[in-house]
């Protein structure tokens, strides 16, 4: 396919016509992946109410399942004293209002605006709000594709997996296995978000990461690639559970018997890469940290164990009773043999009697003094099993043996691959290399500790928002390891994840910027939907989707936002501090992020309201988003214009030069919106403000959803 678009580029030049005529064949007889474009898809507003001219469905009675009548798409004609009256061609009824649901297809013309819900604010204020959107993803990517066409640096998202589990929706159904189109859907699916998705992209410097497993790995490289022929495409198999996660329900076709399946340990990562993006070289490959060949690939040194023998503050017998017991040691074999039991605090250890042909270590202080040991007996023990502590070296001139172990923050670097296991000497004490900073190219299969999504997902997510939220959560510092790795020398970087789900990109991009005191700005959308279980729970229970009781166990507001707010914040839903430290810092969880937050619901507005400006509050938190989402927020409260640090708006063309003065007073300021009408206007402040993005309200606004809409990137 990219030999066949840089044929039609070189014949292009010498003749335009000649090649579109050769572009509309190749893509009408459709080249490469074939599959169904036509299908339906349309989106459901349950949030919405609906007003004459509305398409809408009408909704099951409380209690009731759905039945195919409720699919049927009527025309709301009138409405009057809370009843509609709506026509489908064939039939006309009158119904209540709160019976009705809105529905959109993806080639209406839709006009969104956002409604703050929450924020949070820890951050400078010169610090990018990172953004939470509650949206059915194509029309907030329609939305941004306003704020950010060309302007984005990386989207990562991890599609459905149209596993048949009943993991995703097409046409407000959910898809399971037995649905034969369910391959074609997806493709749909994915297709019409990726075009969306291309227009976001900088095409000079991008990249586009996209996580799948084997159920669509093959037909989302043939889409990608179709897709995006200028682009250079890899992909990654990377480890994400060594115990592997066992595969059911696959049937002999003859005897209907269940086969066994492999169990899947793995996944995939796409990665389609812009003009001059690259991979940052990394001080780790990426591989397992115990593989033996590893040192072929990155410089090492050797890792520096740490004294048992507390030294410092608290460092006294007396400080710690429970730690002042003594460990026997084999002199002639340089083994430990034993460890006995702590000492009460008015025993004296010369009362201990050791074993024959042992000594007793005890951790005595350099003055003569009882000290203490850095461990508890049980936890000593536990580490000499594992491997980390062990005995050191013996002083003849002091005539004491040393005990060595590993601490908490060396673990930590174990397990991020910044220092590697080799294996176990002799006497069963690890034997480590530490990786020094010579970089060196990712490989293309990845299989680090850290990267697992049992731990560092599932158990991560469940410590900050509790169990049972949310599935397959993917690990916090896979992400941040995958985003990095085309951002981490990008510290403005702009992020979009349309898939956010529990909100892991967004919590990663934050761990990014703690690292290296970057600024970058992370956009996570996601639907406020159920899962298919607790849909038919709160259907038995009496509630509809758009009731509070169900809307607030959505994605979106269960999950996603509480996570972003708790991570930021350093507690968990209940308030407690988070527990434990991120991994290879000594930072604690419970410190949160120094940043900022915000979280919006997408809302469907009318286009005459936006013409006669009566619908600036709704639509003012995206030109917020397009000035680069710090500072306040502009509202309409009656002025003539309005400024922030970042941008400004010009309401009455009267006050035009007042407007550019003040502009001009704020060097922070790169972008400006005129409302007008009069083309002559918006031209002539285009060229008193020089180096300023000038946009006109309300043309440009209403005109980029309009060709969204109607079909406009099909």
């Amino acid at each position: 396919m990219a030999n066949i678009n840089e044929t039609i580029a070189k014949v292009a030049k010498l003749d335009p016509d000649l090649a579109r005529q050769i572009r509309k064949y190749v893509h009408d007889h459709n080249y490469g992946l074939v599959f169904e474009h036509n299908l339906p898809e349309a989106v459901r507003l349950y949030t919405k109410t609906a007003t004459v001219g509305d398409t809408v469905n009408i909704r099951p009675d409380r209690g009731e399942k759905e039945k195919d009548e409720n699919k049927v798409a009527w025309n709301v004609k009138d409405i009057k004293d809370g009843m509609a009256t709506i026509e489908n061609g064939k039939d006309e009824r009158k119904i209540t209002i709160e019976d009705l649901v809105p529905i959109v297809s993806y080639h209406d013309v839709i006009y969104p605006g956002l409604r703050e819900v929450d924020r949070i604010e820890r951050g400078d204020k010169d610090d990018p709000y990172q953004v939470v959107i509650n949206s059915e993803n194509y029309h907030a990517l329609e939305m941004l594709t306003y704020c950010y066409a060309g302007k984005v640096d990386c989207i990562y998202i991890d599609p459905p997996y149209n596993t048949g589990a009943k993991d995703w929706k097409y046409n407000n159904d959910y898809v399971d296995g037995n649905d034969q189109y369910r391959h074609s859907k997806w493709l749909a699916f994915m297709e019409r978000r990726l075009k969306l998705a291309k227009r976001l992209l900088n095409p000079k410097d991008s990249v586009l990461i996209v996580t799948i497993d084997e159920k669509e790995q093959a037909r989302l490289g043939l889409l990608l690639e179709q897709m995006f022929p200028e682009a250079r495409l890899q992909i990654v198999d990377t480890i994400i559970n060594r115990k592997g996660v066992s595969r059911k329900g696959m049937q002999d076709a003859g005897t209907g018997e269940e086969v066994t399946q492999f169990s899947r340990v793995s996944e995939y990562i796409y990665f389609v890469m812009f003009g001059k993006a690259s991979v940052v070289k990394t001080a780790c490959n990426m591989l397992d940290t115990q593989i033996t060949d590893v040192e072929d690939t990155v410089s090492t040194t050797n890792v520096q164990w740490l004294s048992m023998l507390r030294r410092g503050a608290a460092s006294h017998r007396a400080d710690k009773p429970k730690h002042f017991y003594p460990i026997f040691v084999n002199p002639v074999t340089a083994t430990i043999e034993g460890v006995g039991e702590p000492l009460e605090s008015d025993e004296d250890r010369s009362t201990v009697a050791v074993p024959e042909n042992l000594v007793a270590v005890w951790p005595m202080r350099t003055d003569g003094s009882e000290g203490r040991w850095q461990l508890k007996r049980e936890t000593f023990i536990s580490a000499l099993e594992e491997g980390t502590a062990k005995l050191g070296s013996y002083n003849k001139k002091q005539d004491r043996w040393a005990i060595n172990y590993l601490n908490a923050g060396i673990k930590d670097e174990i397990k991020s691959g910044a220092i590697l296991v080799k294996g176990k000497d002799e006497k069963g004490a690890l034997i480590l290399k530490r990786v020094e900073n010579k970089r060196v190219e990712p490989k293309s299969v990845w299989n680090q500790v850290s990267h697992n999504a049992s731990e560092y997902g599932t158990t991560l997510l469940n410590g900050i928002i509790g169990s049972d939220r949310f599935s397959y959560p993917k690990s916090l510092y896979a992400v941040k390891d995958t985003v990095g790795l085309f951002v981490a020398d990008k510290p403005n970087a702009l992020i979009i994840d349309f898939f956010a789900g529990s909100g892991t990109t967004l919590h990663a991009v934050n761990l990014l910027n703690a690292e290296d005191g970057g600024h970058r700005c992370c956009i996570c959308v996601t639907n406020n939907e159920v899962s298919a279980d607790e849909a038919k729970k709160f259907t038995a229970d009496g509630f509809r989707q758009g009731d509070p009781e169900w809307e607030e166990r959505g994605i979106a507001r269960y999950v996603t936002w509480p996570r972003t707010k708790c991570s930021i914040e350093g507690i968990d839903v209940n308030g407690n501090p988070l527990k434990g430290n991120y991994l290879g810092s000594d930072t604690p969880m419970s410190d949160g992020f120094k940043a900022n937050a915000i979280f919006f619901d997408l809302t469907y507005e009318s286009a005459w309201p936006i013409r006669l400006d009566n619908a600036f509050d709704a639509i003012s938190p995206i030109l917020w988003m397009q000035a680069g989402a710090r500072g306040p927020i502009i509202k309409r409260v009656g002025k003539s214009y309005l400024i922030t640090d970042y941008y400004g708006v010009l309401f009455d063309y009267g006050q035009a030069s007042k407007f550019v003065e003040a502009i001009k007073k704020h060097p922070n300021i790169k972008t400006a919106f005129v409302v007008t009408d009069d083309q002559r206007r918006y031209s002539n402040m285009c060229r008193r403000l020089p180096g300023i993005e000038v946009h006109r309200l309300y043309e440009t606004f209403l005109k980029t959803f309009e060709i969204c809409g109607e079909g406009g990137l099909d």
